[in-house]
């Protein structure tokens, strides 16, 4: 196993961001039935650190249903709303999740930009999470912010931005942005930026590798769950009929599944469902495996070295899955197309018979050490700091 090398935070490096001036952010970031809640939860996150850094924060999002402006807001964040959009709007052939916007990238751009311009003074900060924008929209809100940072997973489309962040770990992670953003922006790659909430790096001190026989299960597939893969794993795991292991199952805020599920294990005293949590730091501490997509909780669970069988759910989520895979950090039982409920119940069987190679949560562990807030919030404050001295 190789492992990846990781820029050193120290402590003093939090305090440091906490004592220069205070910033102004604004995130661009939509959530949706389609899009799932994971680019906004990953932003709110990001923008829980900052504000602890003092730095002000709003956003903007647009109302698609299944948005989570009530989230943003319940997490103390102001939030521009954003029309929901009719759905005969012309689709623009790029970038490939162009649909995902709800319209096309000038209309939204005129939005955003209005949006920004209620509140005056300067914007120190565009933190673009939206795989539906690319460097036009970018180019066009440059006047009104002093710098531009995104955060992207794909690499399929070009930049103009000051900063970007790709917490992925794909073959090609370190060179697959070249000629993609402009010749002075910083590039932060790899899962040593995986932007996680302050709880996984506190839990991480206290949870230890996992080895040998598997007594507590956890799944999740996000915030959304359109096709009810939480139910199929769950089914899954009943056939075994190991009520010697305890399951837990968590659902998104928006799962419409939730009832039925519920119903279904009513009676199993070994499985228990929850929603509305706000962090799974506790429970990835408590399970010996998990199932799961590869999505933006990938790093969560390799941060707790939490071993998991995994679906990809969407064409974007297979290049990670892959490297993932080759590198022995996850059992992939491939693209959602090749998996269904017998796939994951044999899958389950092998692991619990044949028990937890210790070396595969030490590996996971060792990808992910929970510090990449820290190494983002501080790059950009680096980067205010040192543009403000320039000028």
């Amino acid at each position: 196993m190789s492992y990846l090398k990781r820029k050193s935070v120290t402590k003093g490096s939090k305090g440091s961001i906490g004592k220069a001036t205070k910033m102004r952010i604004v995130i661009r970031s939509d959530a949706s039935l389609s899009i799932g809640s994971g680019h906004v939860v990953r932003c709110l996150t990001l923008a829980d650190g900052l504000k602890e850094h003092g730095a002000s924060v709003e956003f903007v999002s647009r109302l698609h249903p299944g948005h989570t402006c009530d989230l943003i807001e319940a997490h103390g964040f102001r939030v521009h709303r954003l029309p929901q959009m009719n759905s005969d709007f012309q689709t623009d052939p790029s970038p490939a999740h162009a649909a995902w916007l709800g319209t096309n990238w000038e209309v939204d751009c005129a939005e955003t930009m209005t949006a920004i311009q209620e509140r005056p003074g300067e914007w120190n900060w565009l933190v673009v999470d939206h795989y539906a924008l690319d460097l036009r929209w970018e180019q066009q809100l440059r006047c009104a912010v002093s710098r531009i940072m995104v955060i992207d997973d794909l690499a399929d489309r070009t930049h103009d931005c000051d900063l970007l962040v790709d917490q992925n770990l794909v073959r090609d992670y370190k060179s697959r942005y070249n000629g993609k953003t402009p010749g002075h922006s910083r590039l932060l790659l790899g899962p040593e930026y995986a932007i996680l909430q302050r709880a996984y790096s506190d839990v991480r001190k206290r949870t230890h590798h996992r080895q040998g026989s598997i007594g507590e299960i956890l799944i999740y597939f996000g915030g959304v769950d359109t096709e009810n893969w939480t139910g199929r794993a769950l089914s899954a795991f009943l056939n075994l009929n190991r009520s010697d292991i305890v399951l837990h199952v968590v659902v998104g805020c928006s799962d419409a599944q939730e009832q039925e599920l519920r119903s279904r294990v009513t009676g199993e005293k070994n499985v228990f469902i929850y929603s509305n949590l706000p962090s799974l730091a506790s429970l990835m501490s408590r399970a010996d495996l998990a199932i799961g997509a590869t999505g933006t909780t990938t790093w969560e669970r390799l941060c707790l070295g939490l071993p998991t069988i995994v679906v990809a759910l969407d064409d974007n989520q297979i290049a990670a899955a892959e490297e993932l895979s080759r590198r022995g950090l996850i059992r992939w039982l491939g693209h959602k197309e090749k998996v269904d409920e017998d796939t994951i119940h044999h899958a389950l069987n092998d692991l619990i018979a044949g028990g937890l190679n210790g070396e595969w949560s030490k590996d996971c562990r060792e990808i992910v050490d929970g510090q990449g807030m820290n190494r983002v919030t501080l790059a950009m404050r680096e980067i205010s700091e040192s543009t403000r001295v320039a000028r």
